[in-house]
């Protein structure tokens, strides 16, 4: 299979790494190869180990190209951690042709000017994301291309990340032979997976809970307005138990999944005979855990002790700490779509109900959409930030396509000119640069 077909897509996490390749078939995505395993060497987000981390990168590739059939040579890799940062920053400049139509050149020049902020050294941009264009005084305006005009200004959200997190991780892939086509922020990647067009125009909080951060982007009129990085995520949830029940974290890891996991037949209440019901009530409060052979021995635990004791305190504070970074968002009021909750983290038991309770906006679980092919090993929660960067990675490669199509013409454009000279040897050396 042709290299030039393949995306890929490498979820490096604090709990997992997952990497999925698929192919490229009339633009739309079919995955041929997936590959999890634990983590290890990260810890929220950032490589703490570079020897640990490029092994279970290389197990996880080799194990999803033995499943494609095909080598991967370039990828899209997801960054995380509490280095992540953004602000909004504005850009403007004049149209090259005011009596022609905007084209991408001018785009491009105009978010290159907005992305000209003071930043520490130790500091760089990852993503500089169009949120609107304006055309001499014209607003809201989602694309500007073709359109005439003189002046071209731009509202971006950028995205800035620790040059150092940033370039150890893009080592550990590099050392196994894989070029990264690009580092992309782990809540921008999950929202192309499982947010939709209607719920960014309308205005939606998305909240990605991993191992050990949780991402949260604020969509507002269509683009996104706000990111940030909180500290906490589902590992925290796994070390209250492991504390709290006096077990160990592998134990503690079992317990939260079991709760977490739906029941595949719901029973009704009228369904159970009048002679079970008193029993049923006596031990509701009694969650039997013997299938799970804890290694503790421990086989029957509270369910007020688990659920209201331990989880639902860690949850409350994860949902107050998001409440503090959409008060600094300014964008109250702005998301009436609600909330969407994705990332492992999100199969945690009460996790919708206590996000409503704290927040008092509608919630819904995001599962990953928009590819085809091996669904069923992508279909889960915790896979929605690997799929997003598939989907990220085909519009990207669309961009970089239509911009080569524009040398390409411009170069089919200068072989009709009679050029003599000065001119012929400029326009050689433009086209020994074009592929």
């Amino acid at each position: 299979m042709a290299k030039d077909n393949l995306v890929v897509g490498i979820d490096v996490g604090t709990s997992k790494v997952t990497t999925a390749i698929a192919s490229i078939e009339e633009h739309k995505i079919n995955v041929i190869g997936v590959s999890t395993i634990p983590s290890k060497g990260l810890r929220k987000g950032q490589v703490v180990n570079i020897e640990e981390a490029v092994e279970n990168v290389s197990q996880s590739l080799e194990a999803a190209e033995r499943m494609a059939g095909a080598s991967v040579a370039s990828a899209y890799v997801s960054l995380g951690g509490v280095h992540i940062a953004s602000q909004n920053s504005k850009g403007v400049v004049a149209v090259a042709e005011p009596d022609k139509e905007i084209i991408d050149d001018d785009v491009r020049r105009v978010i290159e000017a907005s992305r000209a902020i003071s930043l520490p050294s130790v500091r760089e941009i990852l993503h500089a994301v169009p949120r609107h264009f304006i055309v001499d005084s014209q607003d809201g305006i989602a694309d500007p291309t073709g359109m005439t005009g003189v002046r071209l200004e731009v509202d971006t959200h950028i995205i800035t990340s620790s040059s150092t997190a940033s370039r150890n991780l893009a080592k550990c892939i590099e050392e196994l032979g894989v070029s990264v086509n690009g580092l992309v922020f782990s809540g921008l990647a999950s929202s192309y997976a499982v947010l939709t067009d209607t719920e960014k125009e309308l205005g939606v909080v998305l909240i990605d809970i991993g191992g050990g951060t949780t991402d949260v982007c604020v969509f507002v009129e269509g683009s996104l307005a706000y990111s940030a990085v909180i500290p906490v995520g589902a590992r925290n949830i796994t070390n209250d138990l492991a504390i709290g029940l006096r077990i160990s974290l592998e134990s503690a890891e079992k317990i939260k999944l079991a709760l977490g996991k739906k029941p595949k037949t719901p029973v009704y209440p009228e369904e159970r005979s009048h002679e079970k019901t008193k029993k049923d009530e006596v031990n509701k409060d009694e969650l039997d855990f013997s299938e799970l052979n804890l290694s503790e021995g421990l086989k029957k635990i509270s369910r007020r002790t688990l659920i209201e004791g331990i989880i639902k305190p860690r949850l409350i504070e994860l949902f107050t700490l998001v409440g503090l970074e959409l008060q600094k968002s300014g964008a109250g009021g702005q998301t009436p779509a609600g909330i969407v909750i994705t990332g492992g983290g999100a199969e945690t038991i009460g996790v919708v109900e206590t996000c409503k309770q704290r927040l008092s906006l509608p919630v819904r679980l995001g599962y990953p959409t928009g590819v085809s092919g091996l669904i069923d090993e992508l279909e889960g929660l915790q896979n929605s930030t690997c799929v997003g960067l598939l989907l990220y990675g085909i519009r990207d490669d669309s961009r970089e396509r239509r911009g080569r199509t524009m040398l390409t013409s411009f170069g089919g454009f200068t072989a009709k000119l009679p050029l003599k000279g000065i001119a012929k040897k400029l326009s050689d050396l433009i086209k020994s640069f074009m592929p």
